[in-house]
């Protein structure tokens, strides 16, 4: 089984880097891809734990930018994570992440009964901060019970508690992605219960610029969305993935029950600059 979406705690996922891994190992995954938003801070503890457990570990991230004012998740894989013009981009992207969640924090306050240092001590050392480690706050101080019911309510885009933060624009993105010779995969790209999703004109252009696949196995995503993804994949000459978007606690995904297939992590491989770790 392979697996190309997961999180740690070196962003909202509950799992250390190392966790991940060994979660992995435990589900019989045997190659995972750690794709924290925004960085790339988990990927030496998750490759010592690929050494010690034999599962193979795909270095990524999954970045945060934004088409026509709508919320647009790229997954990065296999690139440099020195190059300076991507670097630049997340270095931005994270500090934008930070000032928004102390406003948002400080919003939350004049109503609920959370401060700053509530949501830091939901978050990890040096982690990407976002709104899931606000829902962990407000679940700690029992305003919630859980992280769903905080983003369905009070963190939902529309309320006075949401700031949006910036990010950079998704062409932009993706180009910088293939410069850090990394390979991009638009991630859920037909989650509409997230919000506005991507028209499949500004997909094509996503092609042009770059773009190597879509997620369309995941578990936003039904059927009928699924087929259709695959179909517009094929006319787009994309690959497709299949993952488990996994949080650890902090969301109901399994890791491994969605997959990616062989030849497709092979395409992966051969277009990024970094090599999957195999022990």
């Amino acid at each position: 089984m392979i697996d190309l979406h997961t999180h740690s705690t070196a962003s909202d996922g509950t799992d250390a880097p190392g966790q991940v891994v060994e979660a992995a190992a435990a589900a019989g995954v045997a190659v995972v891809a750690l794709t924290d938003h925004d960085t790339a801070a988990g990927w030496d503890e998750a490759a010592a734990a690929s050494a010690r457990t034999g599962v193979a570990l795909v270095r990524g991230a999954e970045i945060s930018t934004v088409s026509d004012h709508v919320s647009v998740h790229m997954l990065a894989y296999l690139y440099d994570p020195t190059h300076p013009g991507l670097v630049g981009e997340l270095e931005r992207t994270r500090a934008s992440r930070l000032t928004r969640l102390e406003r948002m924090a400080a919003l939350l306050g004049e109503d609920y009964p959370i401060t700053w240092e509530d949501v830091l001590a939901q978050t990890g050392e040096d982690a990407t901060v976002g709104r899931p480690h606000l829902a962990d706050a407000l679940v700690a101080a029992g305003v919630v019970a859980t992280r769903d019911e905080a983003f369905a309510t009070v963190l939902r885009p529309g309320t006075r508690y949401y700031v949006p933060h910036l990010a950079p624009d998704t062409v932009t993105a993706v180009r910088a992605i293939r410069a850090a010779g990394g390979v991009p995969v638009f991630a859920h790209p037909g989650a509409v219960q997230r919000g506005r999703v991507v028209r499949e004109d500004r997909i094509e252009e996503l092609a042009a610029a770059g773009l190597a696949g879509l997620e369309v196995d995941h578990r936003d995503h039904d059927d009928a969305t699924r087929a259709r993804l695959r179909d517009l994949a094929r006319a787009l000459g994309l690959f497709v993935t299949g993952s488990s978007d996994y949080h650890g606690a902090g969301k109901p995904n399994r890791i491994g029950e969605l997959t990616t297939a062989p030849d497709v992590l092979a395409q992966i491989e051969d277009q990024g600059t970094l090599e999957v770790l195999r022990p």
